[in-house]
């Protein structure tokens, strides 16, 4: 697929908000005192962070549930932990081993999906299943997004309006590096952000995000005349004083208004670099990406 007919992250973000401003994702309610796992990979981690702050949980990804169905199998037995959410766009990959690993040690299971016959969702005992949009392998933003509003009932159309009155600088080209600083109650889109430095930029990195209490150790010692630091509300410390944007959220600013925020802006500052993740997508989908994972068949450039 040529490169030019791959959208930036800022164009899937708006489509997505008007995808779901039509069609507004079921709400989904957790009931109950029992605490319970909430696994995930990568930003499907993060996304169950947010999803899950208000009640009692313990997370874990697929390099730790293991070990920590183990570490807390007493409370399993106990009664204590009764379930585990596990969330995967895919319902593929690693969520089908944690939920068989989840059943065999006698808890319930529920999956977070977008694809309501995967094998995932053969295996769990509850699913949820949500709409998406088709999107470039790996961003992943209305996968999460949907979730994140059936979770919390934010208004996608309200959002989009915020993204479209956005008073955002034209020239992101004149910056090499941009740090994003975000309040302490959203830390898991800081840590999604850098995920998608990971994805979008990898060794020609180009942007980094801290939440508020991380931005105070040591982040701006090292310091560039070229970098933009952007916060999401004030910024009285941190980057040269010509170099900073702070964006005033909503009083009731939710977790997809502040995640749609967050990719919106990734997306423009992809579009200020040279195509690093576009030129190499292909690649990765057809050839290098499956392998680790032990499959042949690629993986789709588009995800449908």
């Amino acid at each position: 697929m040529a490169s030019d007919k791959i959208d930036n992250l800022d164009r899937i973000v708006l489509k997505a908000l008007d995808f779901f401003a039509a069609e507004q994702p079921p709400r989904f309610k957790f009931k109950g005192a029992a605490s319970l796992f909430v696994v995930g990979s990568v930003n499907a981690f993060h996304t169950g962070r947010l999803l899950f702050s208000g009640r009692p949980a313990i997370f874990a990804d697929e390099g730790d549930f293991r070990e920590k169905l183990e570490i807390y199998r007493p409370l399993i037995r106990k009664g204590a932990l009764k379930e585990a959410v596990v969330i995967s766009a895919s319902g593929e990959k690693d969520s089908v081993w944690e939920i068989k690993a989840a059943k065999a040690a006698g808890l319930k299971t529920l999956l977070l999906t977008c694809q309501a016959k995967s094998a995932g969702a053969k295996a769990a005992d509850r699913v949820w299943a949500g709409a998406k949009i088709p999107e470039p392998y790996s961003y992943n933003f209305s996968t999460y997004l949907g979730m994140v509003l059936a979770g919390g009932g934010e208004n996608p159309r309200a959002i989009r309006g915020f993204l479209r009155r956005l008073p955002a600088p034209n020239d992101f080209a004149r910056y090499n590096f941009f740090t994003f600083i975000l309040p302490d109650r959203f830390r898991p889109v800081a840590d999604m952000l850098n995920v998608k430095d990971d994805e979008l930029f990898g060794p020609h990195s180009s942007l980094r995000a801290y939440g508020e209490g991380q931005a105070r150790h040591a982040k701006f010692i090292a310091a560039s005349p070229r970098e933009l630091v952007i916060s999401f509300g004030k910024n009285e410390y941190f980057g040269a004083p010509g170099n900073r944007w702070a964006i005033r959220l909503p009083a009731k600013a939710g977790p997809a208004l502040v995640i749609s925020l967050a990719y919106y802006l990734a997306g423009r500052i992809q579009a200020s670099k040279p195509p690093y993740f576009k030129r190499g997508l292909e690649n990765y989908c057809l050839k290098t990406g499956p392998k680790p994972y032990g499959r042949q068949k690629p993986f789709p450039v588009i995800v449908r």
